[in-house]
């Protein structure tokens, strides 16, 4: 088994300034390439202890990838620490100074000085092409490994990690266990509870299952090398297990609601306790964020004497005003937070309406509440595309009233 390494670099990414999403990325990309990363570690902007890292890693490790510090400014150092591990100087590429100088004719501007420090590199290093930016990636070996070393900008990085490195990777090394990873999303469920329903589960030594709780949702995935004939009849019997609790198929509740919808479906949505978040939500899915004709965000003052039969009706009422403004095939309506950490949701359709009213059974901070709120709301409507029972269980809520109009 090969032994991968990914070194963070950066005080930012040491320190939690901003979050490390091209290391998550990266792990899941090389999983399922068949170079899966056996240890990540993070360094800061400090050049003896990059150096030294390098050097320890490639000791032990086959392939290492060093990510970050590849930029103009004076805390970029990785490729001094580089040449440092090695032993070696910094010499200059000429061909990455041309290509940087044409990047920067191309915009109208003249190349700052300050950027013939990406040029140089540790003597001997291959320089590895980034044809989005100015940070050029390069390759050595040292030791017993062999080091790639990347820019942090997202959109760099994973241009050159699929382009020029793993097809590099792919001829430097027999990978024959490439695996997959399916994924199954869930809501309504918790962990310990979905780990009981899949007693009966016997899994071929060959794969293996985790799962990544991030409320309000539980992902389950099942790792397993692409040739196993065994992964459709295990999915069918995880599937048949989780029941109505999946909320989507390798992809999340919106983008699972996205791909029920028929092409002329149009949504209207009503926020109140749930004080925008829905609308902010669809924008992360634009086929979904495209359907939507009308939305409004009203404030959110708990209603004490309001029974769960005028909550129905005010639901209705909101539902055939937004109709007026601009008719839309599905309006989805959260109400006013009720007494009692409760709260009121609906979904009008051509087929009818459904109103709800449920009770968290814990105390949640105010952005998970709303998340949630939204999820349940955005539930209802992916149930009622699937033609399952429009009101679904959920653990951690009490259903305190439901109706159909």
């Amino acid at each position: 088994m090969l032994n991968v390494v990914m070194i963070s670099t950066g005080e930012e990414v040491l320190y939690g300034d901003i979050t490390d999403t091209n290391a998550a990325w990266l792990s899941a990309q090389f999983f399922e390439q068949g170079f899966a990363m056996t240890r990540r570690v993070t360094v800061g902007d400090n050049y003896e202890a990059l150096a030294k890292e390098i050097e320890m890693c490639s000791l032990s490790a086959d392939i290492v990838i060093v990510n970050g510090g590849l930029g103009p400014t004076s805390d970029d150092l990785t490729a001094a620490s580089a040449a440092m591990a090695a032993n070696v100087g910094l010499e200059q590429s000429d061909a990455w100074v041309d290509e940087m100088t044409a990047k920067y004719k191309q915009v109208g501007r003249e190349m700052p000085a300050a950027n013939l420090k990406q040029a140089m590199l540790p003597e001997g290093a291959e320089l590895i092409d980034n044809p989005v930016g100015t940070a050029c990636g390069f390759m050595m070996q040292l030791n017993r490994a062999w080091l790639f070393f990347t820019p942090g900008v997202p959109s760099e990085f994973k241009v050159m990690v699929n382009d020029q490195i793993l097809p590099r990777l792919k001829t430097m090394f027999n990978v024959t266990d490439n695996k997959v990873c399916h994924r199954l999303y869930t809501y309504g469920l918790s962990e310990s509870a979905i780990s009981d329903l899949f007693q009966p589960l016997i899994v071929p030594e060959t794969c293996s299952l985790g799962y990544r709780s991030s409320l309000p949702f539980i992902e389950i995935k099942l790792f397993a090398p692409q040739s196993e004939d065994q992964v459709p009849a295990l999915l069918a019997q995880m599937t048949e297990l989780l029941g109505d609790n999946i909320v989507g198929e390798g992809e999340g509740l919106l983008n699972a609601i996205a791909d029920l919808l028929t092409d002329d479906a149009t949504l209207a949505l009503s926020e109140q306790s749930s004080g925008g978040f829905a609308i902010n939500w669809l924008q992360d899915v634009p086929s979904l964020s495209a359907r939507l004709a009308v939305s409004e965000v009203m404030a959110d003052d708990i209603d004490e004497q309001a029974c769960a039969n005028e909550l129905s009706t005010l639901i209705a009422l909101r539902a055939q005003r937004l109709h007026l403004h601009a008719p839309a095939t599905y309006t989805l309506t959260t109400g006013p937070s009720l007494t009692g950490d409760g709260f009121m949701l609906g979904l009008t359709t051509p087929d009818g309406s459904w109103c709800q009213q449920l009770m968290f059974k814990r105390q949640y901070n105010n952005y998970n509440r709303r998340w949630i709120i939204a999820t349940v709301m955005f539930d209802m409507l992916r149930r009622y595309l699937q033609h399952k029972d429009v009101f679904g269980f959920y653990e951690s809520l009490d259903r305190v009233a439901s109706e159909r109009l």
